[in-house]
């Protein structure tokens, strides 16, 4: 009695073909999981929250800098530790507090690539023009110039910081929802479909001898092969949110000549668009504009027939 021992195929020797195959499917596996929207997703995920620590970091270190030059301003004169020279240290948190709380408004909408409103623009520039101008008063008094480059340097970088924020966020927005956009349209599924193949039946030749009896018997109708229809999904409804085409195709349709096109103007036509994306949008309809030209309107000649009633008597 003879017993078949059972081989692994791991321990089996490959040829390079085989190794290439697998390196072949493994490679097609990570690079479609790799374009999933989801994973898109959670890197930009990944990379916002990055972004949204070293940007919190500057703007809380530039405050604290300017804290100290804006208690100096405050307290000018003032014995230390008297009331006087206490309550100057509530200005500058005052002004920080309410500043980083519009900041953080801004960064939850500019994830929905929802507008705050003049107000809140309104709000954070008067905090930094105040910070501002506390902070260098004494250096532009004295006409001191290091000291107003020196001072200078932390409050325009916390409003560089705080105006780029919103913009970087609404990008890594519009990545997302640009990954998301392929998957449901179903451009990532229909580009590696191929068709079927059509079954080839040999042809008989001409010249057989079983060519006569299968004249004489009558000829069956050929099975048809069910045909596969393809239902192509709609794309699903996109609740509360646009990209950046939908908005340039409803820019495009409120367009007319003689209309300057601006972002004020984007923000008009689609009041829930940001202001990055109608920067965005704004270049885009100046530059299909120009690269198409208008279609101006042709003057008809209309001719009038008159009808002589004494001919037609």
């Amino acid at each position: 009695m003879t017993t078949t021992e059972m081989k692994d195929a791991r321990h089996v020797p490959l040829s390079e073909a085989d190794k290439l195959r697998q390196d072949a499917e493994s490679a097609a596996q990570v690079r479609r999981l790799a374009n999933h929207p989801d994973v898109i997703a959670l890197r930009v995920e990944k990379v916002r929250t990055q972004i949204d620590v070293l940007l919190w970091v500057g703007i809380f270190l530039g405050l604290a800098f300017t804290m100290v030059n804006v208690q100096a301003f405050a307290a000018s004169g003032a014995d230390m530790w008297s009331l006087a020279w206490l309550s100057a240290w509530l200005l500058d948190p005052m002004v920080s507090l309410v500043l980083v709380a519009v900041l953080r408004a801004e960064q939850i909408t500019a994830r929905y690539q929802v507008q705050t409103g003049k107000w809140a623009h309104r709000t954070k520039w008067f905090a930094f023009l105040a910070t501002y101008v506390m902070n260098t008063w004494k250096s532009w008094t004295h006409l001191d110039v290091a000291g107003v480059a020196l001072h200078s340097v932390p409050p325009v970088l916390v409003f560089l910081a705080a105006e780029t924020a919103p913009v970087l966020r609404d990008k890594l927005t519009e990545a997302v929802m640009k990954a998301a956009g392929h998957a449901f349209t179903g451009e990532a599924d229909t580009r590696g479909q191929t068709a079927p193949a059509a079954e080839v039946t040999p042809s008989v030749p001409a010249d057989t001898p079983d060519q006569e009896a299968v004249s004489d018997s009558p000829a069956l109708p050929a099975p048809r092969t069910p045909r596969r229809t393809t239902r192509t999904t709609k794309a699903p409804a996109k609740q509360g949110r646009k990209l950046r085409a939908d908005y340039l195709a409803e820019v495009r349709a409120a367009w007319a000549p003689g209309i300057e096109i601006t972002p004020a103007w984007v923000r008009e036509v689609c009041p829930e668009v940001s202001r990055g994306t109608s920067k965005n949008v704004a270049d885009d309809l100046i530059a299909e504009t120009r690269t198409t030209p208008t279609a101006l309107p042709v003057s008809v000649p209309t001719t009038t027939v008159r009808i002589d009633s004494e001919e037609a008597a």
